[in-house]
């Protein structure tokens, strides 16, 4: 048992909601809809993944049981796994993909901004690093939004069942449990309750902008963080793990 558990699991969250979302973007890798964002899409994977990286190394140390961020990405089962629900979600089109990263990525710099002011200082500095690779992929997410919610008839369609369908995912940013109150109290993490207003801002604001009627509802989708995900998780693991599980401790 990791010495510091709340820590380390919290770690886990921010480590695994980066790197699942990296292992979905690289499925698009070679399949983008233009070459200048397929290679866009492949860089902002690279991004999260090395993210994931500084998140799990720390989340390793932690845990003091000699997993490193490599053992913890690759030899853990999907119940083991601490991402929310929405990052898991199938690419579907390029209207599904825009919409769960645009969610995510505004959420993702709210957060950020706040971690960066964290008590632990290991958490505070990869908050900062991170903070300004995210900032561009907010901006991007949300210029996409844009340009297909106030394209052509079908492009504000597709757009708008997107944004629809994965509202659902979106309240699970902002639930609390045990750790989450833990890391709050200790003045390592943020409230995230506290990210939901200038999050819904951002998103409302952004709609508007790309003509797009934002969902009602708050997200009851939920479960991710402790452990309970939905089938398309595994299918995610059985892709990214495969290598390692079948011949442990291969290296190039």
């Amino acid at each position: 048992m990791a010495r510091d558990k709340g820590l380390f699991e919290y770690l886990l969250r921010l480590g695994d909601n980066c790197l699942i979302l990296s292992q979905r973007l690289s499925e698009w890798c070679g399949h983008g809809p233009v070459l200048e964002e397929d290679i866009a899409l492949t860089n902002v994977a690279l991004d999260l993944l090395g993210h994931a990286r500084f998140w799990l190394s720390y989340a390793g140390e932690i845990e003091q049981a000699g997993r490193d961020e490599d053992k913890l990405a690759f030899l853990r089962d999907a119940g083991d796994f601490r991402n929310v629900l929405l990052v898991e979600q199938a690419n579907g089109d390029y209207a599904v993909t825009t919409a769960r990263q645009f969610y995510f990525d505004v959420w993702h710099r709210l957060l950020l901004k706040k971690l960066q002011h964290s008590s632990d200082a290991r958490v505070a500095e990869i908050a900062a690093k991170a903070l300004k690779e995210v900032t561009y992929h907010v901006e991007r997410s949300g210029d996409w939004v844009i340009r297909l919610g106030d394209g052509t008839a079908e492009s504000h369609q597709r757009m708008q069942s997107a944004v629809e369908d994965l509202w659902m995912y979106t309240g699970e940013l902002f639930e609390k449990d045990a750790v989450d109150r833990e890391m709050e109290e200790r003045g390592i993490g943020p409230d995230l309750a506290g990210l939901r207003e200038p999050w819904f801002d951002q998103v409302r604001q952004t709609f508007s902008e790309a003509t797009l009627t934002v969902p009602s509802g708050k997200g009851m989708q939920r479960g991710g963080k402790q452990g309970v995900h939905t089938e398309k998780l595994g299918y995610i693991l059985a892709e990214m793990q495969f290598l390692q599980r079948a011949y442990p401790g291969a290296q190039w």
